[in-house]
């Protein structure tokens, strides 16, 4: 089966977007509500539970990326009884996976109180809240978790969107009241709890719909399953990279500096989270497509993708740095108030991060594309180990300053330059990587150039903070295309994906105008 790689990427991307922008939105309105009845400690606390599951999280092992990568070649040559097999196992490991995470998250309870420097409100039990948390996480593996594979490795992933989005607005809507008509946190985790289960199953109903004839049985050779495992083994540490870096940094803050100072840190991650959340949307809708075509094509072929995807998603990521360089202060102002803003420096080093975290991501995609986990599997360990030594050898000598840049120093001198070494030893042409080397330079430097460039000409201007905002916007989203448009407007690789996008949009168009017919 050959895929419609760019019409699917595209649709995901509409459908994820729509999801994505749901769940960033929907989060700032309850954040705003939850500091205003409830109060920042329990902001802090949220954040804390999310760290703690995210590292209970690590059971998961990447169990799931191994499946849906096993799924690719079978699916593109109409193996079912082989789907079938990887399905019947996957249901089986996550089954196992939801036991440990339970196990384990149980064993956590008698250091919970370590973890928090300040004292805690007095009507919060925090072990019942944490309890109700771990529930939320392991219901999510127990309950058709499988399902979402098949959809995911047949680039439907905005099918899953769709459920996403429908649960997750009533979910929304139904904390916003909890929050202000009854103050009731024990109620508001249990909505999320039910939710979560709604989602899980509603996936799983529209995955046996459009595939019917995939259910898990059989058995895979054992050869096949040693490799899969093998996969997972080579996985776990990336996935023990993510979660130091997503997780690390909100308990190092808890224990050393309190659960105030996290929820402001927390309010400007937030907003990085959000955008990382949308480059996350494109990344994924791509990811089926280029794993599909790194199987079926040629190393030169690919490598081609990676210029273009590159090019198209540096764009991207330019833009909404130099937006959220210029915006940050103002935008933090109006939403939590000067009492609530930390240093400028501060806001530099966070859109710093964010650029370099978003290349990595772009890198990242590919990696997993590929399946290369195995030769990649020292390079997050290193990376995750040398972030959480430097967080904690920083944040009581420079504080926030050392939690972020401890991160910027390890995704620039470790992950992105092992991350480029790995993928042209294994993926693409060796004799490119230089030439990509000086496009990924070239990027670089025009995002800089953007960000500067933003930042002078709004720094010139002494307005209200809403004038601010809106002047803000509008001159860090234009100077920085028009900054791409002069560097990048001859280039050809543009050409070319702009071609190929508008090409996949009337052929998408004229397909639903047969349709209707």
């Amino acid at each position: 089966m050959k895929l419609e790689r760019t019409k699917n990427a595209a649709r995901n991307i509409v459908f994820d977007g729509i999801s994505e922008m749901t769940n960033m939105l929907f989060p700032f309105v309850i954040r705003s509500v939850m500091l205003h009845f409830l109060g920042a400690e329990y902001l802090g606390l949220n954040g804390l539970f999310k760290s703690l599951l995210m590292f209970l999280n690590l059971a998961e092992l990447g169990v799931g990326s191994a499946m849906v990568f096993s799924m690719y070649k079978p699916i593109a040559e109409d193996d079912t009884p082989t789907i079938c097999a990887l399905l019947h196992l996957y249901r089986t490991l996550y089954r196992i996976i939801g036991l440990a995470i339970a196990a384990v998250g149980l064993l956590l309870i008698p250091v919970l109180r370590s973890l928090i420097r300040d004292e805690l409100p007095a009507d919060m039990n925090l072990f019942v809240l944490y309890l109700m948390n771990l529930g939320n996480t392991v219901l999510t593996y127990w309950l058709f978790a499988y399902k979402g594979s098949l959809l995911q490795a047949h680039q439907r992933r905005d099918l899953i969107s769709k459920v996403t989005l429908a649960v997750r607005l009533a979910e929304y809507t139904l904390k916003i009241l909890i929050l202000v008509y009854t103050r009731n946190y024990y109620l508001y985790l249990a909505v999320q709890l039910l939710c979560q289960i709604v989602i899980n199953i509603l996936t799983a109903v529209c995955a046996s719909k459009m595939y019917p004839q995939y259910r898990p049985a059989g058995k895979l050779p054992k050869e096949k399953t040693l490799d899969i495992f093998r996969r997972v083994r080579d996985l776990f540490t990336s996935k023990l990279s993510a979660t130091v870096f997503d997780s690390a940094d909100t308990l190092v803050i808890s224990a050393f500096m309190g659960l105030s100072v996290l929820a402001v840190y927390q309010n400007y991650y937030f907003i990085i989270t959000a955008l990382r959340m949308m480059l996350v949307v494109v990344l994924n809708a791509c990811m089926a497509g280029v794993g599909n075509k790194l199987v079926m094509e040629s190393r030169e072929a690919n490598y081609r993708d990676l210029e273009k995807i590159s090019l198209l998603f540096s764009w991207l990521l330019g833009v909404s740095s130099a937006m959220l360089l210029c915006l940050y202060q103002p935008f933090m102002q109006t939403w939590m108030g000067e009492e609530n803003m930390l240093a400028v420096g501060l806001v530099f080093c966070f859109v710093v991060y964010y650029y370099f975290m978003g290349a990595n991501k772009l890198l990242n995609m590919f990696k997993d594309s590929a399946g290369i986990w195995k030769m990649d599997r020292w390079r997050p360990l290193t990376a995750a180990l040398v972030n959480l030594g430097l967080n904690l050898a920083t944040v009581q000598w420079i504080g926030l300053y050392g939690v972020l840049l401890s991160s910027v120093v390890s995704i620039v001198f470790i992950q992105i330059p092992w991350l480029l070494r790995n993928l042209f030893q294994a993926v693409f042409p060796r004799a490119d990587r230089g030439r990509f080397v000086r496009l990924f330079c070239g990027l670089t430097a025009v995002a800089l150039i953007s960000c500067a460039a933003s930042w002078f000409i709004c720094s010139r201007f002494s307005l209200g903070v809403w004038q601010s905002l809106l002047l803000n916007a509008a001159v860090s989203f234009a100077v920085p295309n028009l900054c791409y448009c002069v560097f990048f407007g001859r280039n050809p690789l543009l050409r070319e994906s702009l071609t190929q996008i508008k090409r996949s949009l009337l052929s998408g168009s004229a397909a639903k105008k047969g349709e209707a017919r």
